[in-house]
């Protein structure tokens, strides 16, 4: 595998397929010999943000850590996928000028409706229900990228064609190796 570090900075709405894209992800590219790290949303926040709350100087916070954290890998050889919600524009923008070259913004769209109806963990109810302030895309903004190098679009492609769409980019950029037919 390459020393060629990156991040695949992914962004998009609670439950349109962050964390099952990176895990698919993951699991090629730690076949090829990948030494990748992901930041999951979830996990950063138990483990790294612990505290914070929903406020935007603490998503702000959060996300600047987990860029933070991933300049750091990345320019030390060490790929990475960011899987958290990221959802402004301001804040995505200082972690590609933190990284430069070596950021790569994949928006992962999928509606408000298909990720409420993805939601295993009911806080889309909550949040239309106004159980839960402060829920991306519902009672707070989501800022959708406006040229990222990457789109998934979930409601159309399965996770798999998505990995693999993700691949064939990284392949054609040069940063892993392209896969050895058998």
């Amino acid at each position: 595998m390459s020393d060629k570090g990156f991040t695949l900075w992914f962004t998009g709405l609670s439950g349109a397929g962050k964390t099952t894209i990176s895990g698919l992800l993951s699991s090629e590219l730690t076949a090829r010999g990948s030494k990748l790290e992901i930041l999951d949303g979830d996990i950063v926040r138990e483990n790294l943000s612990k505290g914070l709350g929903f406020s935007k100087e603490d998503r702000d916070t959060n996300i600047r850590r987990i860029a933070f954290v991933a300049d750091l890998l990345s320019r030390n050889g060490t790929p990475v996928i960011t899987a958290a919600i990221s959802p402004y524009k301001a804040i995505r923008d200082e972690a590609r000028e933190m990284m430069g070259d070596r950021f790569i913004e994949v928006y992962i769209e999928a509606s408000v409706d298909a990720c409420a109806a993805r939601d295993v963990k009911g806080l889309y109810a909550k949040a239309f229900s106004g159980e839960i302030k402060e829920f991306t895309g519902v009672s707070d903004p989501y800022e959708a990228p406006e040229n990222p190098e990457v789109v998934i679009h979930t409601e159309s492609e399965e996770p798999a064609e998505s990995a693999a769409k993700l691949i064939t980019y990284l392949e054609e950029r040069e940063l892993i190796p392209a896969a050895v037919a058998s």
